[in-house]
Parts: structure tokens; sequence; C-alpha cells
């Protein structure tokens, strides 16, 4: 049984089971990840000159479900029981990474080792766009409105405290008890996290009548869910601002260790410290707003962040000395995990709980495409079209890197710009019409399960 001060801090026993299921879940998973790309570059590939092409081949292979198989994941997660869909995707994943336990010990072929890890990774990253989704509904259905920031700055630090944690661990794993522990408790962590889920009893909510599925359904229930998303001015902000906010912050990601040598004259080493105060800045955040956000409204946190992240960006690109750079990233940290935050609980306030797998799955895939794009984008303008960029204008230098973390500082500000009016709606109430939950003795038992 869970201890009444943690249940008080989750906000209510059913959410603290959630939680602690997805804490473990997503400590394995930083695990599983950090090993992962260690194992097939310094292990299977290990001396190759396509060492880095076969890395990357790890990323795309979790990356491209994102793009191709979310959208219409979100109509099944609408129309399946959140719980049950939560239950088999846990499952299947599970029995997926166990798969891999054999593969250090049976000595295939180099290329056919990468095929077998390629093909586990695109299936359990399928699994995740119909998990991820239902994970997102059934906190709705579990945390009442008023409690959602909070629940959210609590998923927030999670997720920061699990990237700080996990990494450190991933190497030692693999290099002195062998990669199958990795892959052993990226196992066990799948398990405990469909323990908890098990253990849930989610409210029951009436659903609305649906049509029968049938030939054609899908493709129209996927229409009614896109006519949905575009006709939300909030949903439409929402997915554009953020759009605009992770194509000016990627370039942080793909160009930061060589504005360390670059810009701060500063060794390799303190790439490492720039991404730790990055870090910091963001659980600061996370339970500053999970704190603040009902007092200050929705849209404005959101619009706030996006506004000080555009102008920590700026500053950051201008400045010269690492103990300057370590600050503002603390600082720029902060409204990152504000808006990171408060995006959740726009999306449940503003959709139909029938939508709602829907609209996340739709969402997600859209900011990812934006963050591939800033990426690739970035590094090329870095190595070709602002490669040589030297000049000075009013005595200050301008160099390629830092030009391009000033255009994405000029790019938060816009989205920031443009939130502030169009995500005005955000702050009204819940409709009155949303469907309640309520909590039944007996609860029936759900319906449409994942096959």
């Amino acid at each position: 049984m869970l201890p009444v001060m943690l249940v008080r801090l989750l906000i209510n026993r059913e959410y603290a089971k959630l939680w602690l299921g997805g804490a473990v879940s997503m400590l394995g998973d930083v695990i599983f990840d950090t090993t992962l790309v260690l194992w097939v570059g310094t292990v299977i590939a290990r001396g190759q000159p396509w060492a880095p092409l076969a890395v990357s081949g790890a990323l795309l292979a979790v990356a491209l479900p994102v793009m191709l198989v979310a959208p219409l994941a979100g109509v099944f997660v609408d129309r399946w029981d959140y719980r049950r869909t939560m239950l088999a995707f846990d499952a299947l994943r599970a029995v997926l990474v166990a798969m891999l336990l054999p593969l250090p010990f049976l000595s295939l072929p180099v290329p056919a080792e990468l095929v077998t890890i390629y093909t586990i990774l695109v299936l359990a990253s399928v699994c995740a766009q119909f998990f991820n989704p239902a994970r997102f509904a059934i906190i709705g259905d579990l945390v009442g409105d008023e409690q959602r920031p909070k629940a959210s700055s609590i998923a927030q630090v999670t997720f920061a405290l699990t990237g700080i944690i996990g990494p450190p661990l991933a190497a030692p794993l693999l290099f002195t008890v062998g990669v199958q522990w990795a892959l052993a408790l990226n196992v066990v962590s799948f398990v405990v996290s469909f323990v908890m889920v098990r253990a849930i009893r989610p409210p029951v909510i009436a659903r609305p009548d649906r049509p029968a599925a049938g030939p054609g359904s899908l493709w129209r229930e996927f229409r009614a869910g896109l006519r949905f998303f575009t006709g939300s001015p909030v949903l439409i902000a929402v997915v554009v601002t953020a759009a605009i906010a992770t194509a000016g912050g990627g370039s942080l990601n793909a160009l930061d260790v060589f504005f360390v040598s670059t810009n701060l004259h500063a060794g390799a080493k303190w790439f490492g410290f720039l991404s730790m105060a990055f870090g910091a800045g963001s659980l600061a955040g996370a339970l500053v707003t999970g704190v603040l956000a009902n007092r200050l409204g929705y849209s404005r946190t959101y619009s706030w962040g996006l506004l000080l992240f555009g102008v920590a960006m700026l500053a950051y690109a201008r400045s010269g000395q690492v103990a300057v750079a370590v600050v503002l990233l603390f600082i720029g940290g902060i409204p990152v995990a504000a808006v990171n935050t408060v995006i959740g609980p726009i999306i449940l306030r503003v959709t139909p709980r029938e939508m709602v797998g829907r609209v996340i799955s739709m969402l997600n895939p859209l900011i990812q495409v934006a963050a591939v794009l800033s990426i690739a984008v970035s590094g090329w303008l870095a190595s070709t079209g602002l490669r040589g960029l030297d000049a000075r204008v009013a005595d200050v230098h301008i160099g390629p890197i830092d030009t391009i973390y000033t255009g994405g500082g000029v790019l938060a500000l816009l989205g920031g710009g443009w939130a502030v009016f169009a995500m005005r709606a955000a702050d009204q109430p819940v409709p009155a019409d949303q469907p309640v939950p309520v909590r039944l003795a007996t609860p029936p038992a759900p319906a449409d399960p994942p096959a």
C-alpha cells in the first residue's frame, strides 16, 4: 500500500499508482536507450567507419512510428478502453525487449544483429504510439482540472530526474555486467508498469454512442478527429507555437557542443555542465509551474514561457563565458518546463474525452517533424550556408552558431507573441457538457479492448 504522504503528494491514490509505474518504466527506457546507443556504436559496430550511421539507424527506427503510425493509432485509442490498451501494449513491449536478450549470445553476422535490433525498436515504438495517448487520456479521468497542472509538473520532474539518473547507470551496466542486464532491467520496468496499471481503478465515464466499426470507419473517425483538431483555435495555436519554439530550440541540441568550443572558448568537458544547468532549470520550472499555473492562467503561463525562453536564447547566443552560459541555460530551462507543464492541461481542457487519443496522436508527430527539421537545418546552416561567417556589427562579433541561435530566439519570441492572443480560450472554464467521472462500487467491464 502506498504511504499516505506519497498519495497526498501525488494527488490521489489512483494517480499515484500510475505515476509509480510510469516512473519505473521511464527509468528503464532511459537506461535501455542509452545502453542501446553504446551497444550499437561501441560493441556491434566497434571501429567501423559506418558506426555513426548504425546509431542513426537505431534512432530513426524509434522516430519513424511517431510520424507514420501515431495519427491512426489515436483512432484506436479513442475506441478502446484506456486501461486495457495500456496493459496490452506494456505486455507487448516487455515481450519484444525480452526477445533481444539472447542476441548477444547468438554470434549472428553484424547485419543480422542490426536488422533484429531495428525491427524490435520499430515494433516497440509502434506500441508506444498506442500506450502513450492512452496514458495521457486516462490522466484526464484520474485528475480533475484544477490538479492537472500539478500532475503535469510531477511528470516533468520525473522525466528530468530519470534523464539525470539513467544515463550514468547505462555505461557501467553495459561494460561491467553486459548488455543483457540493461535489457532485462527494461523488461522488468515494463512488468512493474503493467502491475501498477492493472491495480488502477479508474472512474467509469459513460461514452457517447459510436457508429459500429466497419469498412471505412477508421478513416471516417480519423477525419472527424482531424476536423476537430484543425477547427480548434487553441489546438492550432498550441501546435504552431510549439513547433516554432521547437524549431528555435532544436538548434541547441544540434550545435551546443560546437558552441562550447567556438563561442565560449572552453573545453568539451563543459558541455555536460551546460546540459546539467538546463536540466536543473527544467526541474525548478516544473516545480514552480505546478504551483502557480492555476493562478497565472494556462494561456499566460504558456505565452510568457515562450517569450522568456526567446529572451534567454537571445542572451545565450551572445554569451562568451562558461559561467554566464550556465546561468542563462538554467534560466532558459525554467520557462521551457513551464510551457511543457501546461500543454497537457490545455489539451485536456479544450478536447472532448472521445477525441483525446486522436488529438494527442496528431500533435506529437507535428512537433517531432519540427524538431527533426530544426536539427537538420541548423546542421546544414552551420556546415555550409553560414560556414565562415565572421563579422562585427557595432563591435559585436557575429559568427555562424550565434547567428543560428539568434534566429532560434526570434522564432521563440514570435511563437510567444502569437500565443498571447491565440491562447486566451485556454483559460475558459471546462465546458459544462463534458462527461464527469463517476465512481461506481462495481465498475462494469470495459468495452472494445485491443485484440
